[in-house]
């Protein structure tokens, strides 16, 4: 039995790889931007072990809830799951990117990250311009794969992925989404629990548990370390260097 923490798991993505992991007999909880959020999500997803609540796109709101969850104990895994799209790049970039590097740098490290990206990132642009108020959602999600690549490079101990859960039919993807809804949440559970070999691996990009072809610059060391220094100037929080 593992024990996963999920990043926005009050809704979409993230509740049902929640449900699916908890059906497989392991221990999570939960994350969910506000009180009320929670308590529903708790209701939703019957056996989850807690649920934490923060707003992701508030700065010290998260690191909070880096001291919540390392007030927990020892986790096996963290999906990174939670994200927005159609609001303001602040927005986007706050919580698309800040938040799971905030979260990745101050949480006890587990044994596997997994971090949710999405095929758009293929027309992201890595100019890693943080100041210019105009990174997309794409952007966003090119970053948070090369943070995910450069953990797997600075922490080889563990296993760090990036999943594209595809387009699929949640409350983000609309109703018309043509992507399998049930591949969208089953790699990330996989990637957190699974001793198939093929999911114990790190630095790697899935979608659908397979390999898939990424941007080129995501593997870039020199881009990964301005990236990581950069993030670091904009919330005051160091990453650490083991």
């Amino acid at each position: 039995m593992a024990r996963i923490f999920i990043t926005g798991s009050a809704d979409g993505l993230g509740q049902m790889a929640a449900a699916l992991l908890i059906s497989q007999g392991h221990q999570v909880v939960l994350h969910a931007r506000n009180a009320g959020r929670g308590r529903q999500a708790l209701l939703d997803v019957p056996g989850a072990e807690n649920v934490l609540t923060a707003d992701l796109s508030n700065i010290e709101e998260t690191k909070q809830l880096a001291a919540d969850v390392n007030a927990l104990g020892s986790f096996d895994a963290i999906i990174h799951n939670a994200g927005v799209y159609q609001v303001s790049g602040k927005l986007i970039f706050s919580v698309n990117t800040l938040a799971p590097y905030i979260l990745t740098a101050l949480i006890q490290t587990p044994k596997r990250l997994i971090y949710l990206t999405s095929g758009m990132h293929l027309s992201g642009h890595p100019n890693l311009n943080f100041n210019s108020g105009g990174i997309s959602y794409s952007d966003s999600k090119l970053y948070v794969l090369m943070l995910s690549m450069a953990v797997a490079r600075k922490w080889p101990e563990i296993y760090s992925n990036a999943v594209d859960p595809g387009w699929v039919p949640t409350k983000m993807g609309g109703a018309g989404a043509p992507d399998n809804l049930e591949k969208g949440f089953e790699t990330q559970a996989w990637l957190a629990v699974s001793n198939d070999e093929k999911a114990k691996v790190t630095g790697r990009y899935f979608h659908h548990k397979r390999e898939a072809r990424h941007h080129p610059q995501a593997g870039d060391i020199s881009l990964q370390d301005r990236f990581l220094a950069l993030c670091e100037q904009a919330t005051g929080v160091p990453f650490p260097t083991s």
